[in-house]
């Protein structure tokens, strides 16, 4: 791929906008967040883009069989179209790859990371009908098809297997080194699963200190969300000091220091000497 250029700031600043009235909607669109976070990620990612990635998950649910069954049976149409025949899913290497986590590339080189790989399965078998949601297992995003009492797990990046409870033992037990909760099982909000990607994309700059450019702006989409970690505000004063806006940095850490020191005064103390030190640079 060829390295990602960001979107002008007029563009970026249109892309936030929707991004935040689309997460405080009624019902935010899973499909429509990830597709502006990769606008955000992509300056090549047009407005044309953006309806083609959405045309391509209304074909491919266009090829779901109509209605196949129970839970069981959406669950191994899905796999059969999206894993089977259309060749979409993970490696161990997606992961070092900032593409992985933008759908709309995802959609056409159909490999990606777990989360955004089960966001295709979601969107693909949302629209043919079927009863899917996100499950974010400790570690491991799969989906779910169905009620609670008749559940069936599917994992995108292992080509969308259909898992056993021993399978999805196994997924908790590797990454967490505990037992599956029902708790586990449940449905993850949109909102949550936005997130859960953004925080991705965090990981993945913070691995490369020369892309803090990506690192500010998952931030920063992460802080339009109606609900997100007060920490964030912390982590984004950082970035803009080190990328030397103290000013800014500092003002932010200001500001953080004032929710802290309601908790936890001796927190908000050191917060604010740092802000002190940025603001010092300014000299």
């Amino acid at each position: 791929m060829r390295p990602p250029y960001p979107p002008s700031p007029e563009r970026s600043a249109e892309l936030r906008r929707r991004f935040a009235e689309e997460a405080r909607s009624e019902r935010p669109d899973l499909s429509t967040l990830c597709l502006l976070v990769g606008a955000e990620a992509d300056g090549a990612l047009d407005e044309a883009g953006l309806d083609a990635a959405q045309v391509e998950l209304d074909r491919l649910a266009g090829l779901v069989p109509y209605r196949p069954g129970g839970p069981r049976a959406w669950a191994v149409a899905l796999r059969e179209l999206l894993g089977d025949r259309m060749g979409f899913h993970g490696a161990p290497a997606d992961y070092q790859r900032l593409e992985s986590s933008l759908l709309h590339e995802v959609l056409v080189r159909r490999r990606g990371l777990p989360i955004l790989l089960s966001v295709v399965w979601m969107e693909v078998a949302r629209r043919a009908g079927a009863p899917v949601y996100g499950v974010a297992l400790p570690g491991h995003f799969v989906v779910g098809f169905g009620p609670d009492e008749g559940q069936v797990l599917a994992d995108p990046f292992d080509g969308g297997r259909v898992l056993t409870g021993a399978d999805a033992e196994l997924l908790v037990a590797g990454a967490t080194g505990t037992h599956l909760e029902p708790s586990m099982l449940r449905p993850a909000d949109p909102l949550d699963v936005v997130l859960r990607i953004l925080n991705n994309v965090r990981a993945w700059a913070a691995a490369r200190p020369e892309r803090s450019d990506v690192a500010l702006w998952a931030v920063e989409l992460s802080l339009l969300l109606p609900s997100h970690p007060a920490r964030l505000r912390y982590e984004r004063a950082q970035l803009l000091v080190g990328r030397g806006d103290f000013l800014g940095g500092a003002v932010e850490l200001e500001a953080y220091a004032d929710v802290v020191g309601a908790v936890d005064e001796g927190a908000a103390e050191r917060v604010r000497g740092e802000a002190h030190a940025a603001r010092a640079m300014l000299n």
